[in-house]
């Protein structure tokens, strides 16, 4: 299955903005032969907006943003991932990616359960589940938001569930290149799964985001990498391949979970 990562906007955009140039991205993904496009974090309306615009531009789950990015996957024929301020019960917002099928149908959100320093948490109310596992066209997906990768708990919980994907919508900025160089292939390799991270690009307010978006395969090797600008990339992901990388590779089937329960304790326990 063939999918697309946008890196981008270069510069932050009104949600409108943000829906046009998605329309032009979905059509270039589908026409490169993606089958599932992820956009990064907070794509609609910029990251780095602070708590009181987040309030403002938080939408329903089925708000008209939502609505407008159903009506496009459908036109366009390709899913769609992409990262929102979603407006919940009491008034609370999250930072929430959503997953829409080619036929225009919800089929997965999730909430950032690990919130980063004061930008996230004076804003956004921390999800607290993590996802279940989602399918497109057989690809069975576990979606993290940004800092929740850098917590190697979420990505083994998702592959334990049996994830082929782990699609990551993120917003990572300098001085943190070592996630994207060094973490995230590590996750894919000691998971045995495909890694998605999809940044944004260019300033934001006083954040210079990293780029450097791609997807790696189980191997931890770079199928595909943006640099630093707005860029549009594709990667096929091999699901014979990764049968045999999990063959060769046997960390989950090695793993010791008896040995394991002071892992999920808490601090000083």
């Amino acid at each position: 299955m063939r999918i697309a990562i946008f890196q981008g906007p270069e510069q932050a955009k009104t949600p409108q903005q943000a829906l046009d140039l998605l329309a032009h991205m979905a059509a270039d993904a589908v026409g490169r032969g993606a089958r599932l496009l992820i956009c990064p974090e907070m794509y609609l309306t910029g990251y780095n907006i602070g708590p009181d615009a987040a309030r403002r531009l938080a939408e329903p789950a089925d708000g008209s943003s939502t609505q407008a990015v159903m009506r496009l996957a459908r036109e366009a024929g390709i899913a769609i991932l992409y990262g929102y301020p979603e407006r919940g019960a009491g008034g609370r917002v999250y930072n929430t990616a959503q997953l829409v099928d080619r036929t225009g149908r919800i089929v997965g959100a999730y909430r950032k359960t690990h919130l980063f320093g004061e930008i996230d948490r004076s804003a956004f109310a921390p999800g607290s589940v993590l996802p279940e596992i989602v399918e497109i066209e057989g690809l069975k997906i576990g979606i993290l938001i940004c800092y929740d990768v850098e917590f190697p708990e979420n990505v083994r919980a998702l592959a334990l569930k049996g994830a082929d994907l782990i699609a990551v919508p993120t917003a990572l900025m300098q001085p943190f290149d070592i996630v994207a160089r060094t973490i995230v292939p590590a996750r894919a390799y000691e998971n045995q799964v495909f890694l998605a991270y999809a940044d944004r690009c260019g300033m934001e307010g006083a954040l210079s985001y990293c780029g450097l978006s791609c997807v790696i395969a189980p191997d931890g090797s770079d199928l595909a990498r943006a640099g630093r600008s707005e860029a549009l990339i594709v990667a096929d992901l091999d699901l014979d391949g990764l049968a045999e990388s999990r063959r060769l590779n046997t960390h989950l089937e090695d793993r010791r979970p008896d040995l394991y329960g002071s892992v999920a304790a808490a601090k000083g326990a």
